[in-house]
């Protein structure tokens, strides 16, 4: 929306970030089965920009899971409203850690998540 981008129409940053730590947070959740908190975010690079229009997609992969926090890769996407083609415009590593009740860090269930 333009709300969310400058006066030249590209989409700020922090929106594009918020939305991957969904996506990513998403990943942890099914992972962890149950509720995570986002505590880290390494290696994010901008690689092009996204503009009002696009249609953006997500893609989040978990890469490791320790004791208690699962790490997350995260991808986004776009393609231009009068073209075909994706391009990767962003990516990133999360870092999640499974919260219990209390909000205090709990043990990531051993095994995958249950499928869809």
């Amino acid at each position: 929306m333009p709300a969310d981008a400058n006066p030249s129409g590209d989409i700020f940053g922090g929106w594009l970030l918020a939305q991957m730590d969904l996506a990513g947070g998403n990943a942890a959740i099914r992972r962890a089965r149950g509720r995570v908190a986002t505590v880290a975010l390494d290696a994010m690079v901008f690689h092009r920009p996204v503009f009002i229009g696009d249609e953006v997609s997500l893609y989040a992969d978990v890469v490791a899971v320790g004791r208690t926090s699962i790490r997350v890769h995260v991808e986004a996407w776009r393609r231009r409203m009068s073209e075909e083609e994706m391009q990767q415009v962003t990516e990133g590593v999360f870092t999640f850690v499974a919260i219990d009740a209390d909000r205090k860090p709990r043990p990531v269930p051993s095994g995958q998540a249950a499928a869809p």
